[in-house]
C-alpha cells in the first residue's frame, strides 16, 4: 500500500484531499502546517503532495529538507500562486509535479496515480534490472544509479530522464519525446523543464556524454 504525506494548510481542502485519497486505498497522513511535517521526513513515504504557502514554514524550505533526506521520493507541489516562477523553482529544487488553485480533487488524484505508477512501476522480472551506461550502472528495480559501486543520489524525475537515455543510448530525443516520458503526456510546461533537467543531470553525472541537438533535443553518446 503507497503511503502519501498531504500538507495544506486550508483545513477544509486539506480534508477533501485526505478523503479523496484515501478512496484509492492509499494510506494518507494530513498535516496542517510544515513544522509537523518536518518531523516526519524521516518517516520517508512514497510521495509528498505540499502546498507551498504555509503558515510557520515556507514550501520551499520544507522541499529542500524532504530532498536532502529522501531524494528519490516524488512531490506534487500545490499552490494558490498561479506563477510560472513557483512552477519553475518547485521542478528545479526537484518536484515532480505542479499544480495551480483551485483545481479538481480528482485531478490531484489522477497526477498521484500517474506518478505512482512511474517511479515504483517494476521491471519484467525476464528483464535484467541492470543498465549500463559507462561509468555509471542503473539499477531499475532499486531506482539507483552508481559508480564504482557508489551510489549517486538523484531526484525522481533526474533518475527518470537518465534512465530513458540509458534505454536510448545513440539515438536523438527529441524535448517533446522527453517530456512525455519523464513528465506524461498531459503535461503542461515549457521546453525549459527540459534544459533544466538536462542541466542539472549533467552536474551531477559528469561523465556521461550529453550532446545537445540545438532546436531540437539531446542523445547521450558513448564515451
Amino acid at each position: 500500500m503507497f503511503r502519501i504525506f498531504l500538507v495544506e494548510d486550508e483545513v477544509n481542502l486539506n480534508q477533501i484531499l485526505t478523503t479523496y485519497l484515501l478512496k484509492e486505498g492509499w494510506e494518507v497522513r494530513s498535516f496542517t502546517d510544515g513544522q509537523s511535517a518536518l518531523q516526519a521526513i524521516a518517516d520517508r513515504p512514497h510521495l509528498w503532495i505540499l502546498d507551498i504557502m504555509l503558515p510557520d514554514i515556507d514550501g520551499y524550505q520544507l522541499l529542500r529538507r524532504i530532498k536532502e533526506q529522501s531524494p528519490g521520493v516524488p512531490v506534487i507541489f500545490i499552490s494558490a500562486r498561479d506563477a510560472d516562477i513557483d512552477r519553475i523553482m518547485g521542478l528545479e529544487m526537484g518536484s515532480d509535479d505542479y499544480l495551480a488553485k483551485p483545481f479538481l480533487p480528482r485531478e490531484l488524484v489522477i497526477r498521484t496515480h500517474r506518478i505512482l505508477e512511474r517511479v515504483y512501476s517494476r521491471p519484467n522480472e525476464s528483464q535484467n534490472s541492470v543498465i549500463n551506461l559507462e561509468p555509471y550502472v542503473l539499477d531499475e528495480e532499486k531506482r539507483q544509479i552508481y559508480k564504482n559501486n557508489e551510489v549517486i543520489e538523484l531526484t525522481s524525475k533526474e533518475y527518470d530522464l537518465a534512465l530513458f537515455f540509458a534505454q536510448n543510448k545513440g539515438r536523438a530525443l527529441s524535448r517533446e519525446q522527453i517530456i512525455n516520458r519523464v513528465w506524461g503526456e498531459d503535461y503542461i510546461g515549457t521546453d525549459r523543464s527540459v534544459d533544466d533537467l538536462v542541466r542539472r543531470l549533467r552536474k551531477k553525472l559528469p561523465d556521461l556524454r550529453i550532446e545537445t541537438i540545438y532546436g531540437y533535443g539531446y542523445r547521450v553518446t558513448a564515451k
